[in-house]
């Protein structure tokens, strides 16, 4: 698809270069859908259908699981809890806070007897009302080390939605929103000389725009193929 792009184009802000859908949430930026992240996506479409009360989501750094997990808020009127409240409350006072709930990084407090007991009972709550909650992580339950088996065996068998690392089409797309949301202008030729140059992920370009942004401002140059070379230089050190 990517050769269906013309080297004298010159991207605006509003424009997305390859067909691909987009939603948006809480009036953020539209959260662009490819084969990569298209079953999490689907797995929010489905709720209230799920077969249990817990869905995982699960996927690299900036992959856009916490950007699905606020789709859902809005959808389901979840409240967000950071999952460090797993240590300091209950699963009572948590689950009185909202008929769903997300749970944004909980992979970082599994293997924390106190977070994991706390999720355990929630699950519980959830399931014998009939509500459902959110978790996100960047390992699937399967892959990580838990401390309470019960938990263990519940969460192994939630659905898990995973969001695999984008290939050229997806990449191609977040760059340029990324470039956009920043008010910048990319042609063809600097996304054609990234692409195969980037590390694949979109932690890579989202740090690969921001270094952009700043050196482009600081020497007061348009992006080019020379500034982005200087970029992708600075990463690789």
């Amino acid at each position: 698809m990517m050769s269906s792009l013309r080297s004298n184009d010159v991207y605006s802000p509003q424009q997305i270069p390859l067909d691909l859908p987009c939603r948006t949430a809480y009036g953020r930026d539209d959260f662009l859908i490819g084969p990569e992240n298209a079953q999490a996506s689907g797995w929010i479409d489905r709720w209230p259908d799920w077969p249990g009360p817990a869905l995982f989501i699960t996927g690299p750094a900036a992959s856009g699981k916490s950007h699905l997990a606020a789709v859902w808020t809005e959808k389901s009127g979840a409240d967000l809890i950071k999952p460090d409240r797993l240590v300091s409350e209950t699963a009572e006072r948590l689950a009185s806070l909202s008929p769903c709930l997300v749970i944004d990084g909980i992979d970082l407090w599994l293997g924390t007897r106190e977070a994991e007991e706390t999720l355990f009972h929630l699950y519980n709550i959830f399931k014998e009302e009939g509500r459902s909650f959110l978790l996100t992580s960047r390992m699937a339950p399967s892959h990580l080390d838990f401390v309470v088996p019960d938990l263990a065996s519940r969460l192994r068998a939630a659905p898990v939605a995973q969001i695999q690392p984008p290939e050229d089409t997806l990449l191609a797309s977040v760059l340029i929103k990324l470039f956009s949301d920043r008010q910048l202008n990319v042609s063809n030729d600097v996304i054609r000389y990234i692409l195969p140059r980037m590390e694949r992920s979109f932690a890579a370009a989202r740090d690969l725009v921001s270094r952009t942004d700043i050196l482009a401002l600081s020497n007061k140059q348009k992006i080019s193929i020379p500034l982005i070379r200087k970029v992708l230089m600075s990463m690789s050190e």
